[in-house]
């Protein structure tokens, strides 16, 4: 009953897929105006590895770098849990990123910050989620401390040194060396395994002359730690004597017992092994054994696969560099000597982290389309895909009635604006996971047009023409052509209009000619373009070059004539062998042909005429062949199409000459698939022995041919047969055949002459290949002359591939030829070279420098220019150096570095324009001759000043909440005023999701550098944009958003006791109760009432007037009769936090403070303060009326003296 459900569930699920309507999702282009203006989610770009290794010397960074439209703002979880990057100083996030950066100047463990990283990106339309990283610290624990004691072994017997490094993070890796700093020399007998131990298959009794000792280099603290060395013990049974040792013969005449082989490492019969797909197989066979193993491997069920297969530590390790799933199996090493051999299984499993088969891609969608995500992954085990929607499961996301989760596919259907958002597909198995960010945007913007505007194209008559008109809306509008203006839509016969908007037209005619308007319409409205088409006729080679033989040291001539149209200009020019050619003072050039006067083996190749407009080019081409070269054609190879059929057999040769033989075989089986094509290579024994190269491919109807070999080569042949299947194996190889030596065919190539000194000429050239050698003793000869100077040639005879011609002039030219000799003869002479000696410093400096149209970024400079003869070398160009000497902002440090810019002019009265300066600064500047190795004495120095600019954003910009309406703003000057600051400018406005208020504006003064902006409502988020001002005008603005304050965590904590206001307000009351005491005193020192009660009782009274004559609170209500009823809620609490209403029945007598406390608790303590709390006294009988007592109460003196 279960499987039916499934069944049916499955059967479902495939029906809707078939049955589901879905439009292609919009192609946003990379236009940028759409993209600044188009709303988009977020999208990581750029983001730390999933397995982060820190150094712990430097300063943490966690990248996280995102894309989107509003700019998202970023968040962290650490080990699940939110970040609070605020609360920590040593962290601090990068402006307009979500890179992490923490810095350990001030103290801290880098370990403390170890955990799981993940970075979140959030703007109005989702949320985009980083990888996991998990970040480490590298890790270089101290060896532990050990005393080794001397490893004493019998000659002959295995050994094994076990070096045991400390576990590190990266792991270290590991070598051995002797007390000398010497690596321990490694061979098939001893090595080092995969485990940094030291294996000796056979312990010879020199191997107690060294000590050994295993270091571990860790690879981000560039140290090396050791371990203690082992000293070895070898017994013999005769003495070793050192000077008798014998390579051939290691054990010399001792003969130690000889030995079977048996596994060192891995130990057993079999083992196995688990590696992850495209990571590396390693596996280890390291055997004992007199006389020493050789180690051969296997694959069982299959082959070794050749082509990822290599061995490496004699033999001892197969590698595998990217394993895939067909690498598994039973793979098998085999150690041998004469006296037996014996074999060891290993069992390689494959497993997989999860790959992926379908990444999920972001999607566009128009309002009412459909669309869907699919999110396929495989591995072993079979991964586990989870959904997730703004960075939480789907699962717990509200829901959304047009959005339905099949598996690893979300299905959208009439989708609707506002359901943006970024899905996350996570597939994951115990090997790993991958996480993948998709959005969902839902745009409708109306259509616009992408190109030029008015755009005018040219084409060629009878060509295939394509008109662009790129454009973009959402929904995706529906395009139109129209000629003319006139008509309906452009369509079909003639014309065919693609998807992106463009128009083809098969076949340009005259008539064609015309403007072409592209119209893109949708429910939100159009846009059209137009496009102008001019046809024209093609350029056309009315006489091409031909094919010509020329006798060395005639003149060959090629003839190019050109007809185009009437309104298209058209240049010519000639290649040879597919490069452009150098024309040079030899060969010359008119309007309809090319001239080779004196020809020789050097001019013998294939020429190409190119005549070219600005809307199409025509090329022809003609061979020279000089008549006294004899030239090869080697037959063109038809395409190589997979095949395999048998090799052919037999190989023979026959009619042996000089520079050629037959080569004859017998085809193998064709199987059904016909033999197009036979390859023949060769292998020769004198210059790389056992390398099989490709001599030539003939068709497959021969089974006998000539080929074309060079001399002085002992050659052997096979052939590969090809068929529609593909190649067969390589045949038997042929009997080897050896050619007679000749004088060498090539020239060298690369020959130039240069000077590495002012007093030399070097003359350098690429030496023959083997197979141009020709023959034995192969030497080159070197002619030089200086040129234009009658004097004879000078020569040498070398065989290395430099010469040096020394006590030159400086810089002066020579005329360079080359030829190769051996004992067969010379070969054919170079083309002349012009070489030049050696350069000297130039003698003359320029002069006059001086400078003209001084701007705040750029200015003129003018100088007079040297004799190209005094540089004393390949003119190279007038470096100017200059440097920032101050700025005329006072109190601004700037840096002197010096900066170089190159002029190239060889004018009468150069000049030159620098630029990229800092405005109102002084500089300071010279200027030198350069040729290629040396520079002239400095100029006359130059000192100018650049005029005032605009100045540099300013250097930072804060935003704090000091309290609840109160929004505090804080900036620094800029780092380059770029003049003096006449004062700051801030615009700001309201933010409420995509919606913005109007700008306001605020000036300060240049001093100012904080405002505290008054906000009426604390739930409103506000753009702020900060600019500095000069004279000048503005400078770049600093544009920050004030952030969520969504709970007093982000208010400042302010300690009110630093407060101006509530200073003074202490010092007010201060006063108060300075006057009242001496009121007090006075009144006492005339007779007052107040015998008992001293000044407190005197001054406590003075308060309850004070307090009395006080407005009425809000709260004050007013009696039944009218009067108002002075009690409040608050009667019984202290004075200090209300206002306590006083009753109007204070009776002159009631003097003492227990009647201004509470259960006549008042009191005084020790040091005679006070410690009850003011409260009012009310009479027992409040229906007495509200006689005052202030007619009789002595508080009036207060008043009268006051």
């Amino acid at each position: 009953m279960l499987w039916q459900d499934k069944h049916a569930a499955l059967t479902f699920m495939s029906l809707l897929l078939l049955l589901w309507q879905e439009a292609a999702p919009i192609e946003v282009p990379e236009d940028p105006k759409i993209q600044q203006d188009l709303k988009q989610p977020p999208t990581i770009m750029k983001q730390s590895v999933k397995n982060y290794i820190v150094d712990p010397r430097d300063n943490i960074i966690i990248e996280c770098e995102a894309k989107g439209n509003p700019v998202p703002t970023f968040s962290w979880r650490r080990n699940g849990k939110f970040f609070n990057i605020g609360k920590d100083p040593r962290v601090t996030m990068r402006k307009r990123s979500g890179t992490l950066e923490i810095g350990f100047r001030s103290g801290g463990r880098p370990e403390d910050y170890e955990g799981e990283y993940q970075c979140f990106a959030t703007n109005d339309f989702g949320v985009s989620l980083s990888n996991k990283i998990l970040l480490r610290v590298s890790k270089a624990p101290l060896w532990p401390k050990e005393v080794l004691e001397p490893v004493s072994v019998t000659e002959g017997s295995p050994l094994v040194l076990p070096c045991n490094p400390p576990p590190g993070l990266p792991p270290p890796f590991t070598f051995w060396m002797d007390s000398n700093m010497s690596p321990i020399p490694q061979d098939k007998r001893v090595s080092m395994g995969l485990n940094g131990d030291l294996y000796f298959s056979n312990v010879l009794a020199q191997d107690a002359n060294t000590d050994y000792s295993c270091k571990a280099r860790f690879l981000f603290t560039h140290t090396i730690q050791e371990k203690n060395p082992y000293k070895l013990k070898v017994q013999t049974k005769e003495p070793y004597n050192d000077t008798s040792y014998n390579a051939s013969e290691p054990h010399g005449d001792r003969k130690a017992a000889e030995s079977t082989p048996t596994f060192l490492s891995p130990s057993g019969s079999e083992s196995s092994k688990m590696v992850l797909r495209d990571e590396q197989l390693l596996l280890e066979c390291i055997a004992a054994g007199l006389p020493t193993p050789i180690i051969k491997w296997f694959k069982k069920g299959g082959e070794l696969p050749g082509q990822k297969v290599k061995f490496e530590n004699f033999n001892k390790t197969l590698k595998i560099v990217s394993v895939s799933e067909e690498d598994a199996g039973e793979y098998v090493c085999m150690a041998n000597n004469h006296l037996g051999t014996i074999r060891h299984s290993i069992f390689v499993q494959v497993k997989a982290a999860p790959y992926w088969l379908h990444k999920p891609s972001d999607q566009v969608l128009a309002p009412e389309e459909n669309g869907r995500l699919v999110c396929r992954a495989n591995g072993n085990p079979k991964p586990r895909i989870e959904w997730l929607v703004n960075g939480q499961p789907i699962e717990s996301s509200p829901t959304n009635p047009n959005r339905q989760v099949l598996g690893d596919t979300i299905m959208f259907h009439s989708v609707q604006i506002g359901s943006s958002a970024v899905y996350q597909c996570n597939a994951s198995n115990e090997h790993g996971y991958l996480l993948a960010n998709a959005f969902v945007n839902v745009l409708d913007l109306p259509p616009r047009m992408l190109g030029p505007k008015n755009q005018l194209i040219k084409v060629i008559k009878n060509n295939r023409t394509f008109l662009d008109c790129p454009f973009f809306g959402s929904p995706l509008p529906e395009l139109r052509w129209f000629k003319n203006g006139q008509g309906s839509g452009l369509d079909g016969g003639q014309y065919r209009v693609y998807i992106n908007g463009t128009l083809e037209i098969k076949r340009a005619r005259a008539e064609d000619e015309g403007t072409y308007t592209c119209v893109a319409s949708s429910i939100l409205g159009k846009a059209e373009n137009q496009v102008r088409l001019e046809v024209k006729e093609p350029t056309r080679i009315i006489q091409a070059p031909e094919h010509q033989s020329a006798i060395r040291g005639s003149t060959a001539r090629f003839t190019c004539r050109v007809t185009s149209d009437p309104s298209l200009p058209v240049s010519v020019a000639w290649m040879k062998d597919d490069k452009p050619l150098y024309l040079g003072w030899r060969l010359k050039k008119d309007d309809e042909s090319l001239s080779i006067p004196n020809v020789n083996e050097g001019d013998e190749g294939t020429y190409t005429c190119t005549a070219k407009s600005e809307i199409d080019q025509l090329s022809a081409s003609a061979r020279l062949t000089v008549l006294e070269v004899a030239t090869l054609n080697p037959s063109v190879s038809s395409a190589l199409l997979p095949a395999r059929p048998d090799p052919p057999m037999d190989l023979d040769l026959s009619d042996p000459a000089a520079r050629s033989v037959r080569l004859t075989w017998i085809p193998g089986k064709d199987h059904r698939s016909p033999i197009t094509e036979f390859l023949v290579q060769f292998e020769e024994d004198r210059w790389e022995p056992g390398r099989w190269q490709n001599l030539s491919s003939y068709p497959g109807d021969l089974n006998s041919v000539i080929l074309q070999l060079a001399p002085f080569v002992n050659y052997q042949f096979r052939v590969i047969a090809i068929n529609s299947v593909g190649q067969s194996d390589p045949s038997r190889p042929s009997p080897r055949y050896k050619t007679t030596g000749a004088a060498p065919d090539a020239i060298p190539k690369g020959l130039r002459g240069w000077g590495s000194r002012k007093d030399n000429m070097e003359i350098t050239w690429e030496p023959l290949l083997d197979l141009e050698r020709n023959g034995p003793n192969l030497h080159y000869i070197v002619w030089w002359r200086r040129k234009d100077v009658e004097e004879e040639w000078n020569n040498v005879t070398t065989v290395g591939t430099k010469h040096v011609v020394h006590n030159t002039e400086i810089y002066v030219p020579y005329e360079i030829k080359i030829q190769a000799r051996n004992e067969f003869g010379a070969g054919p002479e170079s083309n002349l070279v012009i070489g030049y000696s050696g350069e000297d410093k130039p003698t003359d400096a320029p002069t006059d420098l001086r400078v003209s149209k001084v701007d705040s970024t750029k200015v003129i400079i003018h100088w007079s220019p040297v004799d190209l003869n005094s540089v004393q070398g390949e003119f190279k160009e007038y470096r100017l150096y200059y440097w920032r000497e101050s700025s005329q902002v006072p109190g601004l440090v700037v840096s002197k570095e010096k900066k170089v810019k190159g002029f190239y002019s060889t004018t009468v009265k150069p000049s030159g324009m620098l630029s990229d300066l800092a405005p109102y600064s002084n500089y300071k500047m010279f200027m030198v001759v350069a040729n290629n190795h040396f520079e002239s004495q400095p100029s006359n120095t130059v000192e100018f000043t650049t005029k005032e600019g605009v100045p540099d954003a300013p250097r930072f910009f804060k935003i704090n909440r000091r309290s609840w309406d109160t929004i505090h703003l804080e900036w620094a000057k800029p780092l380059e005023p770029n003049g003096i600051l006449t004062g700051y400018q801030l615009k700001y406005q309201t933010v409420n999701g995509s919606k913005v208020g109007p700008f306001q504006l605020e000036t300060f003064f240049p001093n100012v550098t904080e405002f505290f902006l008054r906000v009426p409502d604390r739930s409103s988020r506000y753009k702020f944009f900060l600019s500095a001002l000069t004279q000048v005008g503005k400078g770049e603005d600093y544009a920050e958003e004030s952030p969520h304050f969504t709970n007093e965590a982000y208010i400042d904590q302010v300690d009110i006791a630093t407060q101006g206001w509530f200073i003074g307000l202490m010092c007010a009351i201060a006063l108060i109760i300075l006057i009242l005491l001496i009121v007090c005193f006075i009144k006492r020192s005339r007779g007052g009432k107040y015998p008992g009660g001293g000044y407190m009782s005197c001054f406590t009274k003075a308060l309850v007037r004070d307090k009395k004559d006080l407005p009425l609170d809000a709260v004050d209500q007013k009696d039944q009769d009218g009067s108002f009823d002075y009690h409040s809620d608050e009667d019984n609490k202290p004075l200090q936090g209300s206002q306590t209403s006083l009753d109007g029945n204070v009776k002159e007598s009631d003097d003492s403070l227990v009647d201004y406390g509470e259960g006549g608790d008042g009191q005084f303590n020790e040091d005679g303060s006070f410690i009850g709390q003011y409260t009012v006294k009310k009479d027992k009988d409040e229906t007495e009326g509200n006689e005052s007592s202030e007619a009789t109460s002595p508080v009036n003196a207060i008043y009268s003296l006051a």
